[in-house]
């Protein structure tokens, strides 16, 4: 568990849509697929959650019901089901919810079981209508990511009342990399009433890590500078923040050393980088309108007006 972390967050706020969490499923895919990271979009409804703790008898156990089925992936059904008999649930319950847990086949299958089992569930029949509209609005788009209904999905936070999803990744042994689902309730706690909101959670640090063990990051970002130009001064800055702008206009990574510090520090600066070329636009470069341009493979090192340094990447 990473316990502390960074998330990047997409919210809607104010509207009862379920359109809005069909678009924030495809923006997890368009996400992975341009990350290049196969992944599985879990999905499930809490209210589908409250009406399987209806029908096995225990509705006023539906937060012990919810925390203790979330924990199968970590600690598997036995202590499971260990956790919910600590936590009152009769023999009877826990048995009626085995085949909930453990039910299998197609998304279609598993909410036509559902639609059977919970026909005395108001609030469960509800959220299963609220996942079959979701799946049937992403059935008209290619999703790249299989998207599986998930029952023992639950995320312990109680503030969700109504889809709910996390991302897995595939191709690494890792926890979810994305989490979300709507909160109709939640800015009541702030005392703004009636306002409902979706929303999804990309786990920085684990797409981070994710990226890394797959080796995923596309080469140009972790490409270096191209040009570097030494600070001389005020009046040189200057004139280096023209050549800059003409470089990088023409797509080469250029910058700019921050401070006129010891040129031994710059070099060095370049060199841990792995900087290509050093720049040197001093009084005499100025005066003849053209850059001194260092190898620093090499060591060579030239005199260039901007076109040509610009030709010298084409």
């Amino acid at each position: 568990r990473y316990r502390e972390f960074y998330q990047c967050d997409a919210d809607v706020v104010g509207s009862d849509s379920l359109l809005n969490e069909v678009e924030l499923i495809q923006m997890i895919d368009e996400v992975f697929a341009r990350f290049g990271i196969r992944v599985a979009i879990k999905l499930n409804n809490r209210k589908i959650l409250s009406g399987i703790a209806e029908w096995i008898g225990a509705p006023d156990k539906i937060v012990d019901i919810t925390v203790a089925i979330d924990k199968l992936d970590k600690i598997g059904l036995d202590k499971v089901n260990d956790e919910l008999r600590e936590k009152g649930l009769s023999e009877d319950a826990i048995a009626r919810l085995q085949p909930v847990i453990l039910l299998q086949g197609s998304n279609e299958e598993k909410l036509q079981v559902l639609r059977r089992e919970l026909s005395a569930s108001e609030v469960g029949l509800k959220g299963i209508d609220e996942l079959e509209y979701i799946l049937r609005k992403l059935s008209a788009s290619s999703l790249r990511a299989s998207l599986e209904i998930d029952l023992t999905l639950a995320r312990g936070l109680n503030y969700y009342t109504g889809a709910i999803l996390e991302v897995k990744a595939l191709d690494v042994q890792i926890g979810s990399i994305t989490g979300g689902g709507r909160y109709d309730n939640l800015t009541g706690v702030f005392g703004l009433t009636g306002v409902s909101g979706v929303g999804i959670s990309f786990g920085a640090d684990r797409i981070f890590d994710v990226l890394n063990q797959l080796n995923l990051y596309p080469k140009e970002s972790m490409e270096s500078t191209q040009v570097l130009f030494v600070n001389f001064g005020e009046r040189e800055c200057e004139v280096c923040l023209s050549h800059l702008a003409r470089l990088r206009a023409a797509g080469i990574r250029a910058e700019i050393y921050p401070e006129a510090a010891k040129m031994k520090k710059q070099m060095g600066y370049a060199d841990s980088t792995g900087v290509e070329y050093v720049a040197l636009v001093g009084e005499n470069e100025i005066a003849a309108e053209k850059i001194t341009l260092k190898n620093m493979t090499t060591g060579e090192q030239s005199l260039f007006t901007i076109d040509e340094v610009i030709a010298l990447f084409a």
